[in-house]
């Protein structure tokens, strides 16, 4: 039997708000069941608290507390307010989401060559329904997971992306999540469905970003449908504003000798939530996971990692570092559990982290859940200041001390950078992140 929860303030307003999406509401009849079931799941749930134990480290009371209505339909950006979101040197398909809605006039067009889809979702039930009842809310244990649940209960819209069997996707596909000045504090849920089907490769980008300083909140999910022998880069830059909420998921389904890959940049928001799972559901399906966060002020990120290997023959990474200023806490939670049935399962994980100052805080949590007996399973976690050694190397050869801290800083990050495949978007984070480091500017003159 569940425990009944104490509804908070923020709670009891999302349940206000889903009876008013209730009346209204279009979409297809069976995904009215869908929302109805998770929006009691979530009143279920109720928000986290720091007596459970994945969210330990974080403290969601300033969240729970907020109140977030649904952001205003209108909007007055242009083309040119997304020059800054364009990768140099190489195109990509742009799907724009402002305040959570799909911009047609700010998009690509939906089709794209070999019979590639990039739309917005709300769109998708119309062009592939079959393709989306079979795979929308699926993957996501929304039984367990409450920002889960709130966003599929408030499932309208997001990117849709689908690659068909055997077919190349020619440039990346880019959704830009833009959030602008409201009257009031917004909150928007963002559902993204990537399909990728047989042998087919890809690209895609999730950006969020803010046009100003706002409060507001982000909570979104990304589910990705990985076939035989499929090949996906997936990256999530995240650049909000510094009174941001972000909670964002991404749920990996693998079928056999799949290959996916799940970048993140993690740069702005003020409480920020970072969840990445896998499941290596055929046998010999890789999967890495690979990001940089880089938390200043009195940011808080948290990253939390579930691979779950559940055949045989597989194989995964997780490389994620993180460089904190100020006042700022960060944390990295990993588990990797590998399944009775998953033998010679070969899984590694590593987190290191640099502490800029005496007042930054870290908190990292490796961990391994192994049920079967033939496996190759790593973990290490490391917090630390800069190498002062180092540091008198580079400027016994002449180098400023600042500049010195910074190549350090930058070669630091550079690592998890460089296993970005995709040259456009590695230089696109690469420049973002020399903008976050103290004394970036001296990067951009040796460059």
């Amino acid at each position: 039997m569940v425990p009944k929860v104490e509804k908070s303030k923020a709670l009891e307003l999302y349940l206000e708000q889903f009876k008013r999406l209730e009346n209204g509401a279009g979409g297809p009849e069976w995904l009215r069941p869908v929302r109805q079931a998770a929006m009691a799941r979530s009143s279920e749930l109720g928000f986290p608290t720091v007596r459970d134990e994945d969210w330990k480290f974080t403290n969601l009371t300033p969240l729970s507390k907020k109140a977030f209505a649904p952001a205003a339909a209108e909007t007055k950006l242009s083309l040119d307010d997304l020059a800054g979101f364009v990768f140099r040197g190489q195109e990509s398909a742009r799907l724009v989401f402002v305040n959570g809605r799909y911009e047609p006039e700010l998009s690509d067009s939906c089709a794209q060559p070999g019979g590639v889809l990039a739309c917005s979702l709300r769109q998708s039930l119309e062009l592939q329904p079959e393709l989306v009842k079979l795979h929308l809310a699926k993957y996501l244990d929304y039984e367990h997971d409450f920002f889960g649940a709130l966003n599929t209960a408030f499932v309208e819209d997001g990117g849709f992306v689908y690659v068909p069997d055997r077919v190349v996707v020619e440039r990346p596909i880019h959704l830009i999540y833009v959030s602008t000045e409201t009257p009031s504090p917004a909150v928007t849920h963002p559902r993204n469905l990537i399909i990728v089907g047989e042998a087919g490769e890809g690209a895609v980008v999730e950006e969020y970003v803010s046009q100003g300083g706002e409060e507001y909140f982000t909570n979104a999910v990304t589910e990705i449908v990985a076939g035989p022998s499929a090949v996906l880069e997936h990256y999530r830059v995240q650049r909000e504003s510094r009174r941001a909420f972000n909670v964002g998921t991404v749920r990996v389904q693998q079928s056999r000798s799949s290959n996916v890959s799940c970048h993140g940049v993690h740069l702005g928001g003020g409480l920020v939530r970072n969840n990445v799972h896998p499941v290596l559901a055929g046998e010999g399906a890789e999967c890495l996971i690979n990001g940089v966060f880089l938390p200043a002020g009195k940011q808080h990120i948290d990253n939390f990692m579930r691979v779950e290997h559940a055949s045989p023959h597989c194989d995964s990474r997780q490389f994620y570092n993180g460089i904190l200023n100020d006042s700022a806490s960060g944390v990295f939670s990993g588990r990797i559990i590998v399944h009775k049935e998953a033998q010679k399962t070969d899984a590694k994980q590593t987190n290191r982290n640099l502490l800029l100052t005496d007042e930054a805080q870290m908190d990292s949590k490796p961990q391994l859940e192994i049920y079967a007996d033939d496996v190759k399973c790593t973990h290490g976690a490391t917090i630390g200041q800069l190498d002062d050694d180092a540091i008198f190397y580079l400027r016994a050869r002449g180098v400023p001390e600042d500049t010195a801290r910074t190549l350090l800083l930058f070669g630091f990050a550079a690592e998890n950078l460089e296993r970005m495949r995709q040259a456009p978007i590695r230089d696109y984070v690469e420049s973002l992140v020399t903008e976050w480091l103290p004394h970036g500017e001296v990067l951009k003159k040796l460059r």
